[in-house]
């Protein structure tokens, strides 16, 4: 699943929850609903494929409303090397069961390699999922996988995949 197939699933899984559970409500298929909005920040490390291994920081604000069944996040990484990536896209939100839940995210954005990994142009997308625990005051503590690429909107298009432990703190 190193490709986009991520980014595939949040908008097949999304669009058909979306057309069994919010077109027929009074809001519209793409009502826009409240919910917690969300700081998390995650540390882990880019595997090894056709980058090496290196350490990675994130930082990623989900905010405090839906469009339908997807909500929308803003996030900021830096790598050990100096990379940095900036986007803004969706999320799609799976419950598991009672405290576990399953989120996909699809986010276009700008990076920068600064001397580090070159990922082939400034247009990059990071697109992956997230498995975790909820606890009931709302902080998530979870394992996170993500693959980040050009889509071949570049000729060099190399991609790297991120595995990284995160923890999302609600906002209010």
């Amino acid at each position: 699943m190193a490709d986009g197939t991520f980014a595939v699933l949040l908008w097949g899984l999304g669009l058909l929850d979306m057309s069994q559970n919010y077109c027929g409500t009074e809001l519209g298929c793409f009502g826009r609903t409240e919910t917690t909005p969300r700081v998390a920040i995650s540390a882990g490390e880019v595997l090894e494929r056709r980058a090496k291994p290196a350490g990675e920081v994130y930082l990623r604000y989900d905010l405090g409303h839906k469009r339908g069944p997807f909500g929308s996040a803003a996030g900021l990484s830096v790598g050990e090397h100096g990379e940095v990536w900036l986007g803004y896209g969706q999320t799609y939100t799976m419950t598991l069961g009672d405290r576990l839940y399953a989120e996909l995210h699809a986010m276009p954005g700008l990076y920068i390699d600064n001397g580090g990994f070159d990922l082939g142009g400034p247009i990059e997308f990071r697109s992956g999922i997230e498995f975790g625990y909820e606890t009931r005051m709302g902080w998530r503590f979870g394992v996170s996988y993500d693959h980040r690429s050009n889509a071949g909107i570049y000729k060099h298009n190399p991609g790297i995949e991120t595995v990284q432990l995160r923890v999302s703190i609600p906002t209010r």
